[in-house]
């Protein structure tokens, strides 16, 4: 299974573009889409660059998904999933009662565990959680 366009359009929204390396509200040095994979201060990138960065690591990151996650998974509930975990990472993936929930067939409770990743550093950001309900809304899609 691979991301679709969908997923691709969703993480460059709310991650933008940055083409100056920045520290993101987790105190990270990111470039690009949301890059933090040996970003340094002082770093730059295009955006031709950025974009190949991006689907690189959302391969990467869908991978990582399909060998966590034990049940079977719709293309929009990996789309989801894939989002998610570019941006908290696969630790977090791997330790989240979304995850538990997930493999326990719970498909439901699962999406909405989506919704409670919405902080950093300890503190509600209004743009994590516009994302979150981003991805909760593409979990639960009929298809």
């Amino acid at each position: 299974m691979k991301v679709s366009q969908e997923c691709i359009d969703l993480v460059k929204f709310f991650e933008g573009f940055e083409s100056k390396a920045y520290l993101c509200p987790a105190n990270v040095w990111t470039i690009g889409y949301g890059r933090t994979k040996n970003v340094k201060e002082g770093d730059i990138v295009n955006e031709m660059q950025a974009e190949r960065d991006l689907l690189e690591e959302l391969d990467e990151f869908g991978e990582q998904v399909l060998n966590t996650v034990q049940v079977p998974l719709l293309q929009n509930q990996f789309d989801a999933l894939t989002s998610w975990t570019y941006n908290l990472g696969v630790g977090n993936l791997q330790s989240s009662t979304l995850l538990k929930e997930l493999n326990s067939r719970k498909y439901i409770a699962a999406g909405k565990e989506i919704l409670r990743w919405n902080k950093a550093g300890g503190k509600v950001l209004a743009g994590l959680t516009r994302r979150r309900e981003s991805e909760a809304k593409l979990w639960a899609r009929e298809v």
